[in-house]
């Protein structure tokens, strides 16, 4: 075979800070037809778009990098060019006219790979840093970010179906991405040369046109090619390369490949004879290669800088390299972010279970997939992704098969593409499945249930956190592979799936003491299986995928079969409740889970809450339960733990973002109370936590995600609205207690305590208001205080500052409160409408009622149970009518608030202010009509309020402020 020669000329200078000449990689681009040549080198920040046919005209130059470029992309419409650089930017361009776009993002370190998708609405970035950014053209979001490759990542491709997305590292090691759930499916370790030590080439992968195989250069100086679907070994091209593959490019056909050496020669092949037809020698190593796209050519560019074009690559006797393209769906191109985007783009996410062979089945087909001598199924699982729901990528059909179905339905050739599948079913607290390693069934906060299998049948060990509860529980030998579990203080509830025709589905619980023996018992499924299980007081749930409710006795009655709306998702029990999660509906276009929430009471038969549940948008669901208070808690994929509350008609509150704490830690929930989520922290690579070591239970502050204020206190805002959902809290549960006919004198302590705490971060917050120069904030404050004391310590506050108008603003708010008190006709600032108006009905019952003899009797006043107000009057209890009456006679009061200045002191500062103990006394405070020396008081004309007037004020214990008078 004769041997050529092919002149290149230079398009860029291969020189180093130091002026040495150095090899470096370079790349070259063909554009979709073939009008334009794009080269670029990681030591030159600058890049060519070249004319092929006019070669002696000078190129256009981009120069907005900073250091060289090192990757270079263009979308399938070529309207947009991306590129990667050693600046660790990645930037976007309009092409061919290379107006710069946007940086569309950044890394720590240089960026080695870029890929656009088919469609071109999504561009795949990595390189020296951990994980693979994916990245939405549409907003310049980020998609996603995958982590798994333990060195540099040189190479990326999406598949030209858009399932899959194959990445290969700087140590040879391959893997295989589902685009739709972001998991690992295959991991080939050490089959591409170890190419660390060089950066002057890299390990690059490349699929087929029509998806069907993998080639990536071998560890024989050779490409090997994989199956997509099984990541099987099919075949190799081995031939006259004797150092080994460093560039690899397919023709547009997919009959032939170029493939390129450290020998510095190129040899084209054949692929189905699997022979090399032609070869061509350079004098220096060749980094980048692109077949032409109309016509029968190759640009090829050399480590030097310098390309060309090799015309007449494959023999004319031979077909040409563009005949019979394999017809795949034609790319609308990339979306750019001032363009207004197609409905079927949704954000680029939507299009990875897209299906480019006309071929429309069902989101529940099954892979043909075999193990893999190069997998590891340790590794197999994706960084917080892995939980994500999988769509299974479909069979391989011949293309014989595809022909004949497009030929016999027209209709069927069109291309639709599916839907993210929904969200299969767990259990909270449960890790999944890993060979040879135990894991847990079940994790909250009473212990923890874990298993491991050995010999065909798995080993189940029980463990409470308190090691005082008593003697451990002998560890259980697991004949039907349970692979879900609940815990309770009562017992524990087992179950697992089908596996297979003659193996049912069974449930069995186990409790952990009882008066008589053989007190275990187990159900067994024919035609269903257990999806969910859970325990609560007296009673066993579970959850069948024939959407059955079963719910038993703790002795193995079976009391109640419901059917659900929806397929489950999981449930979690707390004494008499049950909360079960189900799917409302398919996922959304925009990939969002559309999930509901039940709360079944099982002893009163009821279900007092229904509602749809919140996830942060393009999340899971991936921890659900009650807190220890009661209070039903769901956790996302997103890292957004929410809490529901009766507030606003029945509402869920964020109050924990992970985005707010650590960005190199996630958090796999156990539990939570009022003010401490209890969760183990991991860093990546691990995606949740092992049995052994014993993993550590941290505890983190709940805290609402606030928006950054212009007070710089977000620390006082988010306690501020934290403290208000705990007295939203209380309330309720006094209200529940109350419908029960119970004693409500321990909540009506902490109500009032809680206020007394909500008023002090009031009090710090109309300080930082004032300090910001923000009065009218600071007088919305005011009004939200509930004690007289915190309203008196306000007034004497801004009066510290020497904000005489506001004080004098403060003095009417008090006033007028105290007004409103005397005639009952007081509102709290926390209630809604509702709320106010039974507080009106309260407080008109509660008036002065007027005997047959003529005079005035007040009523002994009674803790209005029915309604939701939270102020301090309320929660007040006074002594008998004759006790009231008779203090009546000692005390009048003004309804002016009294404020002596001194000349004798300095005024403190607002810190002293607030922590100032305002000694309340129940002796009778007169005020003057008018006071000279106090500027800050309007004038009075002496009028004292009566008896009854008095009758609404709040009295307070003499020795302690915060502490009522009983």
């Amino acid at each position: 075979m004769k041997v050529r020669t092919l002149k290149l000329r230079e398009a860029h200078k291969s020189i180093n800070g130091n002026n040495d000449i150095n090899p470096s990689f370079c790349s070259v681009l063909w554009d979709q037809q073939a009008l334009h040549l794009v080269t670029a080198s990681s030591s030159d920040p600058s890049i060519s778009i070249h004319d092929p046919l006019l070669p002696s005209n000078p190129p256009k130059i981009l120069r907005h990098h900073r250091d060289g470029v090192t990757a270079l992309a263009l979308s399938p419409n070529s309207t947009c060019l991306a590129s990667g650089s050693i600046d660790h930017s990645v930037k976007l361009f309009k092409f061919p006219s290379g107006e710069f776009e946007t940086n569309v993002t950044r890394f720590t370190l240089p960026i080695r790979a870029l890929a656009f998708n088919k469609s071109g609405s999504m561009v795949a970035a990595a390189g020296d840093d951990e994980g693979i950014k994916l990245i939405n053209t549409v907003d310049g979001s980020i998609a996603r970010v995958l982590k798994g490759h333990k060195g540099p990542v040189t190479g990326l491709a999406f598949d030209p179906i858009n399932e899959y997305l194959a990445t290969v590292d700087s140590v040879g090691t391959v893997l295989f991405w589902e685009l739709q759930s972001g998991g690992i499916l295959h991991t080939l370790k050490g089959v591409a040369p170890n190419i660390i030590s060089d950066t002057s080439f890299v390990n690059v992968v490349s699929w087929s046109p029509d998806g069907e195989t993998l080639a990536v250069p071998g560890l024989r100086n050779d490409v090997v090619m994989y199956d997509r679907d099984t990541a099987e070994k099919l075949f190799s091209l081995r031939g006259d390369h004797v150092l080994p593959v460093c560039y690899l490019s397919w023709s547009p056909n997919g009959k032939y490949m170029a493939t390129s050496g450290l020998d510095r020669q190129i040899l084209i092949w054949d692929v189905d004879k699997k022979q090399d037809i032609d070869r061509q020698k350079f004098e220096d190593r060749i980094s980048g290669m692109a077949w032409k796209p109309i016509g029968n050519a190759l640009a090829v560019i050399d480590v030097m800088g310098k390309y060309g074009l090799w015309e007449s690559v494959v023999p004319s006797s031979m077909k040409s390299p563009t005949e019979d393209i394999p017809s795949l769906k034609n790319s609308n191109g990339v979306l750019l972010f001032d363009e207004d985007p197609e409905p079927s783009t949704s954000g680029g996410l939507s299009e990875f279970g897209e299906d480019s062979l006309g071929e429309s089945e069902p989101c529940s087909r099954k892979r043909l997939r075999k193990q893999s001598e190069f997998e590891d199924p340790d590794e197999d699982i994706d960084d917080e992704l892995s939980l994500l729901p999988k769509t299974e990528p479909r069979k391989k059909v011949h293309r014989s098969s595809k022909d004949n179905l497009d030929k016999g339905n027209g209709l069927r050739s069109t291309v639709t593409s599916a839907r993210l599948k929904m969200q299969e079913a767990f259990q909270p607290g449960a890790t999944p499945p890993q060979r040879g390693k135990r894991r847990f069934l079940c994790y909250n906060m009473l212990g923890t249930i874990t298993t491991v299998e050995n010999d065909g049948y798995s080993h189940i060990e029980i463990d409470f956190h308190d090691t005082g509860r008593g003697s451990r529980l002998p560890s259980m030998t697991d004949y039907f592979g349970f692979t879900m579990a609940s815990l309770n203080e009562n017992g524990s509830v087992f179950a697992n799936p089908c596996k297979g025709e003659k193996n049912m589905s069974t449930l069995m619980y186990r409790p952990f003491s009882s008066w008589a023996n053989n007190s275990e018992w187990s159900m067994r499924f024919e035609g269903e299986e257990v999806k969910v299980v859970a325990l609560g007081t007296a009673w066993v749930a579970a959850i069948t995928s024939l959407n059955f409710l079963r719910i038993y006795t703790d002795g193995g009655l079976q009391r109640h079969i419901l059917s659900l709306d929806g397929p489950v998702v999981t449930a979690s029990g707390l004494k008499n409740q049950l909360a079960v999660v189900t799917h409302v509906s398919d996922c959304l276009p925009s990939n969002d889970q559309m999930l509901e929430f039940r709360v079944f009471d099982i002893s009163n038969g009821t279900q007092p809450l229904t509602g749809r549940l919140p996830l942060t948008p393009g999340s899971h669901l991936t921890w659900f339960g009650f807190s220890e208070e009661g209070q039903l808690s769901s956790y996302d994929s997103k890292g957004v733990l929410r809490v529901f509350t009766s507030q606003y008609g029945g509402s869920w509150l964020p109050v924990f973002s992970a985005s707010k704490e650590k960005s190199d830690e996630s958090y796999w929930v156990v539990g939570l109370n009022a003010s401490k989520l209890f969760c183990i922290v991991y860093k990546s690579p691990d995606m949740f936590p092992q049995v052994i070591p014993k993993p550590v239970l941290s505890l983190l502050n709940l805290s609402f995600p606030v928006a950054s204020s212009d007070l710089g206190a977000d620390a006082l805002e988010n306690e501020f609205i934290m403290n208000s959902m705990h007295l939203s809290q209380i309330q309720k549960r006094m209200e529940d207690m109350a419908g029960a006919c119970l004693d409500t004198t321990a909540l009506d302590d902490e109500a009032f305590n809680m206020e007394a705490t909500q008023d002090r971060c009031i009090l710090r917050l109309i300080a930082s208001c004032c300090n910001g120069d923000k009065l009218v904030r600071a007088t919305e404050l005011m009004k939200l205080l509930s004690l007289e004391k915190s309203m008196k310590g306000a007034i004497k506050l801004v009066a510290a500052l020497k904000l005489p108008n506001l004080a004098e603003r403060f003095n009417s708010i008090l006033e007028e409160r105290l007004v409103n008190e005397s005639k009952g006709t007081y509102k709290s600032p926390l209630l809604n409408s509702n709320d106010r108006a039974s507080l009106t009905a309260d407080a008109a019952i509660s008036k002065t009622m007027v005997t047959s003899t003529g005079k005035n009797e007040t009523p002994e006043p009674r803790i209005a149970f029915s309604s939701p107000t939270l102020s301090a009057p309320l929660f007040i209890k006074k002594a008998n009518k004759q006790e009231h009456e008779k203090s009546y006679e000692n005390q009048t009061v003004n309804a002016k608030t009294s404020m002596e200045p001194s000349n004798a002191e300095k005024v403190k500062s607002a810190e002293n202010v607030i922590g100032v103990e305002v000694k309340m006394t129940g002796e009778v405070l007169k005020v003057q009509s008018q006071r000279p020396s106090n500027p800050f008081l309007k004038s009075s004309n002496n009028q004292e309020t009566s008896k009854k007037d008095l009758d609404q004020l709040t009295s307070l214990h003499p020795s302690n402020p915060f502490k009522r008078t009983h």
